[in-house]
């Protein structure tokens, strides 16, 4: 059995950012990924672009997810393909992202293991022992001081028998999962130019019922390639995330609306003439799964509120964006410029457990505050403050509910982060 100071399980941004940050702090880390690069839902599900989160500071526009997420944004427009819309959002290659993601990993001395899924965990005395991981030689034990969970479900939080929530507080339905798509040798311009007829003949279409997809529109994004679209528009409902079964028909119904959906555009809008299914993602997107249950529970109306915490560690002013998790419909609440909430480290550990920190979209939050927070550049922002805290707590050999919160948010802040306070 390997042991290590700190175990991350995940390598989204969430988990590349708490690796990182831990190693920088002088951890010994391991960061586990069931997948083949890091990157998480960016690479794996092909989700672009980084959506806007910024917002003016007396007077002068300031991002608020910085630190990690700053250098790894940095590095990507270094690569000059990056694509920024009149939104602010910004659409990148994933292929690069994964070489920059590996560089700054294996640079940090941070051992890294892909293809290798999470399967067990044993705890006691309300700390984790170990965990061990399936992989193409059986399955693997591993040991660490620290746990940091990034895996986006809560996976680590739930076998090591956590309590947690599942989507909305009502009906336990999560929002949507999306299945992303791109169309190569496509006329851009031209595609643009007839995106408002082809929106309404999409509605027509809906309205008729020879549409399945239940999306109200068609959510198009262009990409740093030339001549390639980026669709993140497939929409299935009503299927839980964390269930393999559910998982599988999601994968099935998914493809099914890219048919769909291609076939229909082929008609209604132009520049497609030449143009072919370049791409399905090899997973789909899921936005929404479990959250913690943990020492506090952010709200929607702390979300609303712009409420600032003592133990802030990341801020956020995107959006509290709502897909619909029944059928069709997307909300938005807008945040006020010059406004943000902050994200308190207390949501970042779950109960029942003394050694384990959760990072990424499945925080302790209700339904309506995951809307907001749950966008890569956040969540990258929450993981390195989870990184940071269990190097600390790893340092003074204490529970990460014990550490220097102050010592944390001023590690960060020489770090280079934002974190509101």
């Amino acid at each position: 059995m390997q042991s290590y100071e700190v175990i991350v399980v995940g390598g989204g941004f969430s988990g590349v950012a708490a690796a990182i940050a831990a190693a920088r702090e002088g951890a010994k880390v391991l960061l586990i990924e069931q997948g083949n690069s890091l990157g998480g839902a960016a690479t794996r599900a092909l989700v672009t672009p980084f959506m806007k989160n910024a917002t003016k500071l007396d007077g002068v526009y300031t991002e608020l997810s910085q630190g990690i997420f700053k250098e790894i944004f940095e590095k990507l427009q270094a690569e000059k393909r990056t694509e920024t819309d009149s939104g602010g959002a910004t659409s990148f290659l994933e292929e690069d992202l994964k070489f920059i993601l590996n560089d700054m990993v294996l640079s940090s001395n941070i051992r890294l293991l892909y293809h290798a899924y999470l399967c067990g965990v044993q705890k006691n005395d309300g700390k984790i022992q170990e965990i061990q991981v399936a992989t193409k030689q059986g399955v693997l034990t591993f040991h660490a001081d620290y746990y940091i969970d990034t895996t986006g479900d809560a996976q680590l939080s739930f076998l090591a028998g956590c309590p947690f929530s599942l989507g909305r507080e009502n009906d336990r339905l999560c929002q949507p999962m999306t299945l992303c798509f791109r169309l190569g040798n496509v006329d851009v311009e031209r595609f643009f130019k007839s995106r408002n007829a082809l929106n309404e003949a999409y509605k027509k279409a809906r309205a008729e019922g020879t549409i399945l997809n239940p999306r109200e529109d068609i959510l198009v994004f262009k990409t740093p390639a030339k001549n390639v679209l980026h669709f993140n528009t497939t929409r299935i409902v009503k299927l839980d995330p964390t269930s393999p079964f559910d998982l599988t028909e999601a994968e099935i119904q998914a493809r099914k609306q890219v048919k769909e959906l291609y076939d229909f555009m082929k008609i209604h809008a132009d520049g497609l003439e030449n143009s072919f299914l370049m791409m399905t993602a090899p997973e789909i997107g899921v936005r929404e799964s479990r959250k913690i249950v943990g020492d506090y529970l952010l709200t929607e109306t702390d979300c609303r509120n712009c409420k600032k915490f003592d133990d802030a560690i990341a801020a956020c002013q995107y959006d509290i964006d709502i897909h619909n998790p029944e059928g069709s419909g997307t909300s938005h609440y807008y945040f006020p410029e010059g406004e943000y909430y902050t994200i308190p480290y207390r949501a970042l550990i779950p109960k029942m457990v003394e050694n384990l920190l959760v990072a990424g979209r499945c925080i302790s939050s209700d339904h309506g505050a995951q809307a907001s927070y749950r966008i890569m550049p956040t969540v990258c922002t929450i993981g390195e403050a989870a990184g940071v805290a269990v190097a600390l707590a790893c340092k003074n050999g204490c529970s990460v509910r014990e550490i220097d919160v102050e010592k944390l948010q001023a590690l960060l802040k020489k770090n280079g982060a934002f974190i509101g306070i």
